[in-house]
């Protein structure tokens, strides 16, 4: 086999200038039934030459010896045959210019002959290496028959992308996959084959099917299927026991093909069935390109998205601000590697510290700040409350306050839903940073303040399905803290996109809310995520319900009575304009904080109080929870 693929060029060019020849040759007798006049092919060989270098050339214009035919593709092939036609034109047109030229019947056979011949040639060496492999495989299968288990799998299309995966499995025969058939809703696909596959029925028998081939793995290989479309599918497919993988999305096939690598879990996002986000580039380009552009916490999880989605956009300049060194320095290597074009500044400081902050505004003068630095885990900042005030809320005075002092532009605060009627600390001092950025923008001339406020976002650090899968790997159980417990999730991509968006609608002093569709139940999560990964909730792995954390709510709301809501250009952003507070009070509450923080005898119930009566519809954790039983 090594042999053959070290002389395959030198072997193709020897049987394509032979065939050539060979054709015409044959022509000859079969134009004359075999009887070819005395002297006959003595006159006419001296003119095959001039086709047969007329041939040689064009297939070496067109590349044809330095393919790979044993990984050939339609374009290859189509190749082959333009190349076939641009040679036999060529020999017509000169043809006629001979004195004694060729019959055109010769010429016309012979290019027959010459086109079927040099595509077999080429064929035969896939079909050499597929009988290679297959053999390999039979003889490591006839090996091993015993001590190994092939995995039987279920592909859902019958497409272009499921030819693709086929190919793929059978070039990688070390997976031990047995593919046992396609699924596809399309009526005329029904009993037909791919690739020697045959169409097994629609999704709709998919748990009948998988059941009576004890499928094991179900591949969707439908890369351009809908949200919608998508979500159905995946519906139905957690009705089998089989564990469900998908190909990467139609944009990633196109730019880098389909590989077996690039195959993945289908993950509870795609359960979500999300609206695609239509954005407005020419608005966000116009407040982010050639502009100095600053995100706080930019080494976390909606930060460092921030980063890489600004990156994307010709900013003059990215500063990535972060007290944790670890993350900046990973996001500082990733924009490096894919942009290296990009003037990036990476800074590691506190926004608590004022002065430094102060600091870095008057060197780089940001135009835009996005602020995404804060302490966020509810339990935790129950327990350090003194803690939540420092960082999100005088840490989000210190830049708002030097971003007004050197004039930029835009500062917009990442908030949450849970500064909505907070019940813990983290979600007061969060409504309360609303309070700070709004009292800003009152005060300010030149820079628009401005909040975008999300739920829940899938997959970052410190949410629950990391937990859940992490305790799924080790074999359960699955915690949760109430099963009625419901939350408003969204994906990292998703919010700064559209934190980005909002970012170009503000005009100061707005909270922006995104769209976070339905609510969804946590313990339907959790239940997905295990049939997700092939296994059966509460029999083979638990579910387990430990009560309420300090703090947590049994639901999410996203806007407060008194906002009200009005839409924007982009259906999936809306806005309101909270009020309900005095600048002057809420400058004498904030020095009272910042002196209960300095003084050491001030205790962290002190701290909550004080945050009670700062942000009136800050309830404790039993008020909450009275009013919650209520509503039951």
């Amino acid at each position: 086999m090594s042999n053959l693929k070290n002389y395959k060029n030198l072997i193709i060019l020897g049987f394509d200038l032979s065939f050539i020849m060979f054709s015409y040759i044959f022509s000859c007798f079969l134009r004359f039934e075999f009887q070819l006049p005395d002297g006959y092919l003595g006159s006419v060989f001296p003119k095959i030459l001039i086709p047969t270098g007329i041939y040689f050339f064009t297939f070496l214009i067109f590349g044809l010896y330095k393919t790979i035919w044993t990984v050939a593709g339609v374009y290859d092939y189509s190749n082959i045959v333009i190349a076939n036609l641009i040679s036999t034109s060529s020999t017509l047109i000169i043809n006629t210019f001979l004195s004694n030229r060729i019959p055109y019947s010769i010429v016309i056979i012979a290019s027959t002959l010459i086109l079927l011949g040099t595509l077999s040639i080429r064929m035969l060496f896939r079909i050499y290496r597929s009988m290679f492999l297959n053999g390999n495989m039979l003889t490591k299968n006839s090996q091993r028959k015993h001590l190994e288990k092939f995995k039987n799998i279920l592909i859902i299309g019958a497409g272009d992308s499921a030819a693709m995966l086929i190919k793929e499995i059978r070039n990688h025969p070390q997976l031990n996959l047995n593919i046992i058939g396609l699924i596809d809703d399309a009526d005329h696909k029904q009993k037909s084959k791919v690739s020697g596959y045959k169409v097994l029925g629609k999704t709709d028998d998919m748990a009948e099917i998988s059941e009576k081939y004890k499928v094991e793995e179900i591949i969707i290989a439908i890369p351009s299927a809908d949200h919608i479309a998508k979500k159905e599918i995946l519906e139905k497919a957690k009705k089998t026991k089989a564990k469900l993988r998908t190909v990467p999305g139609m944009y990633e096939i196109l730019s880098e093909g389909l590989s077996i690598k690039s195959i993945r879990d289908v993950d509870v996002l795609d359960l979500l069935g999300r609206k695609e986000i239509i954005l407005n580039n020419e608005e966000i380009n116009a407040y982010i390109q050639n502009k100095t552009v600053m995100v706080t916490g930019g080494g976390g999880s909606i930060g460092s998205e921030l980063c890489r989605q600004i990156a994307k956009l010709s900013p003059q300049k990215l500063i990535i601000l972060d007290i944790y060194e670890n993350n900046a320095y990973e996001i500082q290597n990733e924009l490096l590697r894919k942009n290296p074009s990009i003037d990036l500044e990476v800074l590691i400081a506190s926004v608590r510290d004022k002065k430094k902050i102060t600091q870095i505004f008057k060197e780089y003068k940001p135009e835009v700040v996005f602020h995404a630095a804060a302490h966020k885990h509810v339990p935790l900042m129950e327990k350090s409350p003194e803690e939540a005030i420092k960082n999100n809320v005088f840490g989000t005075y210190n830049v708002a306050e030097a971003a007004k002092k050197y004039k930029a532009e835009k500062f917009i605060l990442i908030s949450t839903d849970k500064a909505v009627n907070p019940t813990n600390i983290m979600g007061a001092s969060k409504r309360l940073c609303e309070m700070v950025i709004q009292m800003m923008d009152i005060e300010s001339e030149y820079t628009d303040f401005v909040a975008v406020r999300f739920g829940n976002v899938l997959g970052s650090n410190g949410s629950v399905i990391p937990l859940f899968k992490k305790q799924i790997e080790e074999g359960g159980p699955v915690t949760l803290t109430h099963k009625d417990i419901t939350r408003f999730f969204m994906t990292i991509p998703e919010a700064v996109q559209l934190v980005m968006q909002a970012g170009s609608y503000a005009k100061g002093g707005e909270i922006f809310v995104l769209d976070m569709g339905e609510p969804v139940k946590i313990y339907d999560l959790a239940e997905n995520l295990i049939k997700l990964s092939g296994f059966e909730p509460n029999k083979e792995i638990e579910i387990k319900v430990i009560g309420l954390r300090p703090g947590e709510k049994l639901y999410e709301e996203l806007l407060m009575e008194e906002e009200g809501l009005k839409d924007t250009p982009n259906s999936r952003i809306f806005v309101g304009r909270p009020n309900g507070f005095k600048i002057d009070q809420l400058k004498i509450h904030l020095e009272t904080l910042n002196k209960m923080l300095e003084d050491e005898t001030s205790m962290p119930e002190d701290i909550v109080i004080k945050m009670k009566e700062v942000v009136t519809t800050y309830k404790t954790e039993l008020q909450e929870k009275a009013i919650q039983e209520s509503n039951l």
